[in-house]
C-alpha cells in the first residue's frame, strides 16, 4: 500500500511540473492525447501512398553512401506500413528485409528516460532528486537532478561529440571509466541555465537506473519495455553480438565509396545508443507511448513536455525527445539517433496518431530527408482532400503533353492561352521521350492570390522531374511548369 501511495503522490507531482513547465500552446496538445484512438482502429495505406513512398525511398538511395532503408509508418494508432529497401550488407551481397534490425542510436534515450519514469512510478525515485542520492563522487553532484540529466541541462561535458570515431573509441570501456573521466569534469555551464546536448548524462542516468532498480539496465529495459510490447528484435548490442545476419554499417569519406564502419568499442555508446531493433518494434514503441501502454499519464506529459531554462527560455526538449510544433501547428516528437554506420529518424505525431520511423546502414541525412518527405506525403493526403483529384489531374495532364494532346478542359483560361501550338509542342517533343510515369508525389502545398499551389515529383523511367502548378477555387489547372531535378 505504501508503494501504491508513493507512485500515486510522485505522478501527481509529474503532473503538476510537466504542466506548469510546458508552453501553453503545447500543453494543449498534449492533453488532447487523452481520448486517443484505440490500439485495435484501422490502419491502411491507399496503393497510391505506398507507391509514392517505395518512390521517395528509392529516390533517396541514389545517394550511394547509404546502401539501405528500413521504414515503418503508422497510422490510426496502428502499424500500417513496414518495408525496406537496398542492401544490408554489399560484400557479401545481402538484401535488406523489414525483419532486420538497425543500430537506432540515440533514440535509444527515449527509453532510457522512460525507464527512468518507471522507477518514479515504482516510488524508487524522484526527477527532483539530486544525483548525489546515488553518485555523491560526481562533480556538483548535490546540485544537480536527475531530471536535468534527461533534459540537457545539467552541464556535464559530452563525451562523444564527434560525428566520426575517434580512435581511442574503437577500444573497449567501461561504465565506471565514462563516468570517473567525463563525471568528474568541471561543468560546461550552471545546471539549468543551458541547454546542451551531452552523452554524459545520459551515461549517469543509466547508472543511476542500475542502482536504484538492482538489476542491469538492458535486464531493465528488456523485462519492462521491450518484451512487454513484444519487441522481438530489440537488443541492446552492449550485450548482444552484432552477426552476419545483421546489417552492416558503412561510411564515406568525402564523396568516397561506402566502407564498412569499425563500430565503437564495447560500452561507449552504453545507455546513450546502444539500443538495436526493426522499424516495426520502434513503431510498436511510439505506439506505446502515444497510447499510456507502458508509462501512465503523467509520466507520458514529463517525457513529452518541453524543459525550461532557468531563465524562462523553452528548450524544444523533453525528456530523451525533441518537443515541438511544426510550421503547420502539429505536435511533433521527434529524434535522431547516431552510431557509426548507421542512422536512425524516429518522428511522432502524438494528435494524429501517426508516426514515421527511419533507419539507415550509412550516414549523412538520408533518414532525415525520407522522414520529411514521407511526412509531407502523409499529411498532405490526409489533410487535404482534394490532393488524390489534383494529382490525378496532374498526371492526365503530363501524359497529355507527352502525347502532345492536352485536354485542355483541365485548365483555366489564362492556362489555356499560355499553351499556345509550340509551347505545347515543345513540351511533348521534350517530354516524351522520357517515358512512362512511374510516380508522382505532392511534397508542398500552400495558398496564394485566392489559388493553390501544389509542388509535384514526378519520376519518369529517364528522369525525375519538379511541377509547380496552381489550382483555381473551381479545381482547374492554372498553372503547370515543368523543371529538372
Amino acid at each position: 500500500m505504501k508503494k501504491d501511495e508513493n507512485r500515486t503522490q510522485e505522478a501527481d507531482k509529474l503532473l503538476q511540473t510537466a504542466t506548469a513547465g510546458a508552453g501553453s500552446s503545447i500543453l494543449r496538445c498534449i492533453l488532447a492525447l487523452g481520448a486517443t484512438l484505440p490500439l485495435g482502429a484501422s490502419a491502411q495505406l491507399a496503393p497510391d501512398t505506398v507507391r509514392a513512398i517505395d518512390a521517395i525511398v528509392m529516390k533517396a538511395l541514389e545517394d550511394k553512401s547509404v546502401p539501405s532503408v528500413s521504414i515503418a509508418i503508422v497510422k490510426d494508432g496502428k502499424l500500417a506500413y513496414a518495408q525496406a529497401y537496398g542492401m544490408a550488407s554489399i560484400d557479401p551481397a545481402l538484401k535488406a528485409t523489414p525483419q532486420m534490425r538497425y543500430k537506432i542510436g540515440s533514440n535509444t534515450k527515449q527509453f532510457v528516460a522512460a525507464a527512468m519514469l518507471l522507477l518514479v512510478e515504482d516510488g524508487k525515485l524522484s526527477l527532483d532528486d539530486k544525483i548525489a542520492r546515488f553518485l555523491p563522487d560526481l562533480t556538483r553532484a548535490n546540485e544537480i537532478a536527475v531530471r536535468q540529466l534527461l533534459a540537457h541541462t545539467a552541464g556535464y561535458p559530452d563525451y562523444y561529440p564527434l560525428d566520426y570515431l575517434a580512435p581511442f573509441m574503437a577500444k573497449p570501456t567501461t561504465v565506471d571509466a565514462i563516468l570517473a573521466n567525463w563525471g568528474k569534469r568541471p561543468l560546461s555551464f550552471e545546471p539549468g541555465s543551458r541547454w546542451e546536448y551531452s552523452n554524459t548524462g545520459y551515461a549517469i542516468a543509466g547508472r543511476i537506473i542500475e542502482i536504484a532498480s538492482g538489476m542491469s539496465l538492458d535486464t531493465f529495459i528488456r523485462s519492462r519495455i521491450t518484451d512487454k510490447l513484444g519487441m522481438r528484435s530489440a537488443v541492446d548490442t552492449s550485450v548482444t553480438p552484432w552477426e552476419a545476419s545483421d546489417p552492416q554499417g558503412y561510411e564515406v569519406a568525402a564523396f568516397g565509396p561506402p566502407r564498412p564502419a569499425r563500430p565503437e568499442g564495447k560500452y561507449w555508446i552504453w545507455a546513450v545508443g546502444n539500443l538495436a531493433m526493426t522499424g516495426s518494434d520502434l513503431a510498436r514503441w511510439d505506439i506505446a507511448l502515444m497510447h499510456d501502454a507502458i508509462l501512465g499519464r503523467a509520466s507520458r506529459l514529463a517525457i513529452a513536455t518541453e524543459n525550461l531554462l532557468t531563465s524562462g527560455t523553452g528548450t524544444n526538449y523533453g525528456l530523451g525527445q525533441f518537443v515541438r510544433m511544426t510550421p503547420e501547428g502539429r505536435l511533433r516528437w521527434d529524434h535522431g539517433g547516431e552510431v557509426a554506420g548507421f542512422r536512425s529518424q524516429n518522428t511522432v505525431f502524438p494528435n494524429d496518431d501517426m508516426a514515421i520511423v527511419v533507419l539507415t546502414n550509412g550516414g549523412g541525412s538520408t533518414s532525415e530527408k525520407v522522414t520529411g518527405e514521407i511526412e509531407a506525403l502523409l499529411f498532405a493526403s490526409t489533410a487535404d482532400a482534394v490532393a488524390p483529384l489534383a494529382l490525378d489531374k496532374v498526371r492526365a495532364l503530363f501524359v497529355q503533353l507527352q502525347a502532345g494532346h492536352p485536354d485542355r478542359s483541365l485548365m483555366s483560361d489564362g492556362l489555356r492561352g499560355y499553351f499556345s501550338d509550340q509551347v505545347v509542342a515543345d513540351f511533348a517533343a521534350s517530354l516524351k521521350p522520357l517515358g512512362e510515369v512511374e510516380s508522382i508525389v505532392e511534397t508542398r502545398s500552400d495558398r496564394r492570390g485566392g489559388l493553390v499551389y501544389r509542388f509535384f515529383r514526378i519520376k519518369t523511367a529517364g528522369g525525375t522531374l519538379r511541377v509547380p502548378t496552381y489550382f483555381t477555387p473551381d479545381g482547374k489547372l492554372d498553372q503547370f511548369i515543368v523543371y529538372p531535378r
